[in-house]
């Protein structure tokens, strides 16, 4: 007889499945296991649902469903496969009249035992009890465990008639073997807990779970858990992919050993087949086991030493070939910045969607502000696509020849051939956002065309005064509110039909054949306040960011301006959101930003989402929350302000019924299929009761009050410049300017002061605009202070530390403070940006110009700063416009 380690090599994977393509399934189970049988594992784990895919739906109520299942698993078992392999499948199995989501193990080309889901998903996006029951678990052991009729074609095949059905555990000649699905994972009393006090060794998990921003952290704290507690070897596989809906299956298959991970596959991907294997020691987890005297004693209990158990003849591990065989080591969990997470999952969503439906692009209108970050996305797409073919990935190569006729190229050539991007442009457009468009487009490489539409909507709003006898006007032209938003309704209902014209007949143009799918750009806050325009932007074929928190969509352009090479995401964050819809001010520039239409922020937006949707809160819960988070703001404002919410989520609940299918990303989604069920005519009047609001007493704010913190921006803001000036952040030119003027205008306060009496004040000659004095820098005098003499090293180091304050506020800095104390700006939102650097950057500018901050103005101190300071602003806006 050989003789045997306690070694075994153990694999799982992340498969993209699609629903109902059982060749497809079959042809990458079939690979999968294959890669795993070369690199000698013993046991191999799929995802949930995988013959089928899990994302079937009603289609699970069909019978062809099982019966194709069925004949998929009779192709794999008459081949070689499965000889000398545990295999863990996931399929739909009927028992007794009852549907069950199982667990099929197979080996030798036999089934060993049938496995179903104990607890199901039904909450959020899942609905598994309208397709599927819950295997109940019987108080008597010896009932768990029931004898299941294999269908004809699998008795004709193997010559079984029964197989064990139920809860319970394989053992083979050297382990225990059994597995828990899903959802089974994340309640609170999960079957691992009690397989693992059992004995079971080896506990896999085929899963079907969506991503979701910032959830694989919880996901892999609950595996390396469960596998922590009471030792283990436990084994996560899942789908990678678009499997034909909403959600995109985030893979990340997973084998941890005694709560260490000891191999991880990717997040995100567009590759359809992964595989990871590890060797595990299984005395490894009897020493870890054993070394707990609390685990051994519940372990010993009759409950858990009843578990039901089939056996099987066949080793886990292999025969011993002269030397030990190095274990698998441990590895860090690697985890994506949420940044990394919407670009790269919306990416491959969008690359299976492609290949799926069989389109030969998409096409974009860019027109607002965000729709660029659609279109980085597609660009991402490029990138990883071209990455994959060039590394040599037959499917990806097989997918990009059928768009191009050919392999592999670059992912601008792949972008000009898949985004088509057009710039839809009225007379109410900025020049600013077409010129960003335009330079954006060359930047991913996309096929762009820039158009005007006046004439599409003069022609409807001259049919619509024929028929009236009546013209509609914009506000600011004297016309109603009904009025103005017809207007803006024009023109964004007729992008949405001048898209899908160019969606159908681009192609044509480009003398290709085939189609493309129209991309939506409206996110999720958007969405949920009802802020925008039905059958716009809110209509498409499907909209990769629908369910992504505006937030999250700027920090993914900064993101890709750094990462892919598109600095103009970078210009596109600095613009004011704004959906150009009506007429720009005399300058060219726009004057309708999208937080003022909304009368909220999108900060705002993002509390009330996930206030109503992840607290589920109403309105008076949402007030209540909010008084102890929203502490710079009274009562009686928090009450205004969730009345607004709750007015306009009433009042625009009907446009959520015609949402274009978003990619699903955040929890508090309003993706009124299936997500979120509400009614369609939603109430909107609610009485806010002032007083009772008033009434409450609120947490005291540790903000400074508006007076307060709008002199320390006054006393500071001259130094500030000072600092720019000094770290070339703005010109010397521009400083001695604003001095001279200054100075000037001071020169003849001076003088009305003295002819009328008034006590004279000392203020600095105005500074000649050649000549300086020997020794002193220009900025000494452009500010009017004598700084301390600096070697070059010196100087060096004190423009180091301005810069790398300047790093972290950008010129952004000089910009919120003037705002600030010129009452343009939120100052709480200003505070709340600044509060944590103002300590360093006072310090650093005294460093800098060897200033000891004063501990306080003098009222008189502040009178004067306040005139220095509004004519200070007044100089710095006309700078502005000569520049």
């Amino acid at each position: 007889m050989s003789m045997r380690e306690p070694l075994v090599t153990v694999a799982t994977c992340n498969l993209n499945q699609w629903a109902l393509d059982f060749d497809g399934n079959l042809a990458r189970i079939v690979q999968s296991i294959r890669i795993a049988k070369e690199r000698g594992a013993t046991y191999r784990l799929g995802p949930e649902l995988e013959i089928c895919g899990y994302g079937c739906e009603d289609h699970f109520l069909e019978a062809d469903t099982f019966y194709h299942c069925w004949e998929s698993l009779v192709t794999l078992l008459q081949s070689d496969v499965t000889d000398n392999i545990l295999c863990d499948i996931g399929m739909p199995v009927m028992h007794l009249g009852v549907r069950y989501n199982c667990r099929v193990f197979c080996l030798d080309r036999k089934i060993v035992f049938i496995r179903p889901k104990l607890y199901l998903a039904d909450d959020g996006n899942y609905r598994e009890k309208r397709w599927f029951t819950t295997w109940k678990i019987h108080a008597d052991p010896t009932l768990n465990l029931q004898a299941h009729m294999l269908p004809p074609m699998i008795q004709h095949l193997t010559g079984q008639i029964e197989v064990p059905f139920g809860i319970g555990a394989i053992a083979t000649r050297d382990s225990v073997i059994s597995s828990e699905t899903c959802e089974e994972l994340f309640t609170p009393d999960s079957p691992h807990i009690s397989l693992a006090l059992g004995g079971v060794e080896i506990i896999g998990n085929g899963s079907g779970s969506h991503h979701q921003l910032r959830k694989l952290e919880h996901r892999i704290d609950l595996i390396r858990g469960a596998s922590a507690k009471a030792g283990g070897v436990y084994l996560y596989a899942n789908q990678q992919g678009c499997d034909g809906g909403r959600l995109y299956y985030d893979g990340c298959a997973l084998i941890v050993v005694n709560g260490h991970i000891v191999a991880q596959g990717s997040q995100f991907s567009v590759t359809d087949v992964e595989v990871i294997t590890a060797v595990v020691d299984l005395d490894d987890v009897r020493s870890y086991r054993g070394a707990v005297s609390s685990r051994s004693e519940q372990a010993s209990s009759p409950d858990h030493r009843s578990l039901s158990r089939v056996p099987v003849h066949f080793h886990m591990s292999q025969p011993k070939d002269g030397f030990y065989q190095q274990t698998t080591p441990r590895i860090d969990a690697r985890l994506h910045t949420p940044e990394e997470e919407i670009a790269f999952g919306p990416a491959c969503w969008l690359w299976d969607y492609l290949r799926r439906s069989k389109a030969k692009g998409y096409v974009r209108p860019s027109i607002r502000r965000l729709v660029a970050s659609v279109a980085a996305i597609v660009g991402v797409m490029c990138h990883l696509a071209t990455a994959a073919a060039n590394a040599g990935d037959a499917q990806v190569q097989h997918d990009i020849q059928y768009l191009l006729d050919v392999e592999a190229l670059s992912a601008s050539e792949l972008a000009n051939s898949v985004l088509h991007t057009t710039y839809m442009g009225t007379e109410n457009s900025s020049t600013a956002t077409k010129a960003r468009a335009t330079r954006l487009a060359a930047e991913i490489g996309s096929y762009h065309l820039n158009m005007v539409i006046d004439t599409m909507v003069s022609a409807v709003v001259s049919t619509f005064s024929l028929l009236v006898g009546m013209t509609p006007k914009f506000g600011v032209h004297g016309g109603t509110p009904s009025e103005d938003l017809a207007l803006q309704n024009i023109q964004a209902r007729l992008r949405m039909v001048m898209a899908y014209l160019l969606a159908q007949l681009l192609p044509w143009v480009r003398s290709r054949s085939g189609f493309l799918l129209v991309l939506g750009s409206a996110n999720v806050d958007e969405a949920l306040r009802g802020y925008m325009t039905k059958y716009d932007c809110s209509s498409a074929d499907l909209n990769p960011i629908g369910a992504v928190s505006k937030t999250d969509l700027k920090r993914l352009l900064v993101y890709a301006a750094a990462e892919y090479a598109y600095p103009t995401l970078a210009e596109i964050v600095a613009a004011p959101p704004t959906a150009e819809l009506r007429p720009t001010s005399g300058d060219g520039e726009h004057t309708q930003v999208d937080e003022e239409d909304m009368g909220m922020t999108y900060d705002e937006l993002s509390w009330f989402g996930r206030l109503r949707k992840i607290d589920r809160c109403g309105p008076l819960w949402m007030f209540r929350k909010l008084g102890g988070i929203w502490s710079h703001l009274s009562p009686v404002e928090i009450a205004a302000k969730v009345k607004r919410f709750f007015f306009y989520y009433g009042i625009n609940r009907h446009k959520m019924t015609t949402l274009t299918p978003s990619y699903h990303a955040e929890n508090y989604s309003p993706d009124d299929n299936r997500y979120v069920m509400c009614t369609l005519v939603t109430i909107h009047d609610m009485a806010v009761d002032d007083d009772a609001a008033a009434a409450i007493p609120m947490p005291p704010s540790l903000e400074p009050t508006p007076s307060a913190f709008r002199a320390w921006v006054e006393q500071e803001a001259l130094m500030i410049i000072g600092l720019l000036a000094a770290t070339g952040v703005i010109s010397g030119g521009f400083v001695l300017g604003l001095h001279r003027r200054k100075a000037r205008e001071l020169h003849e306060l001076e003088r009305e002061r003295t002819r009328k009496g008034s006590k004279k004040i000392v203020v600095a000659k105005p500074v000649a605009r050649k000549k300086l004095p020997t020794g002193v820098t220009w900025w000494e005098r452009a500010i009017g202070v004598k700084s301390s003499k600096m070697s070059a090293a010196a100087a060096a180091r004190s423009a180091l530390i301005g810069g790398t304050v300047l790093a972290t506020a950008g010129t952004g800095v000089i910009v919120l403070g003037i705002a600030a104390a010129s009452g343009v700006s939120s100052y709480s939102d200003f505070h709340s940006k600044m509060s944590v650097m103002v300590p360093r950057f006072r310090k650093n500018v005294g460093d800098f110009f060897g200033i000891v901050p004063k501990a306080g103005p003098t009222p008189e101190q502040l009178e004067q700063d306040r005139q220095d300071m509004a004519l200070l602003v007044s100089i710095f806006s006309e700078e502005e416009k000569e520049n």
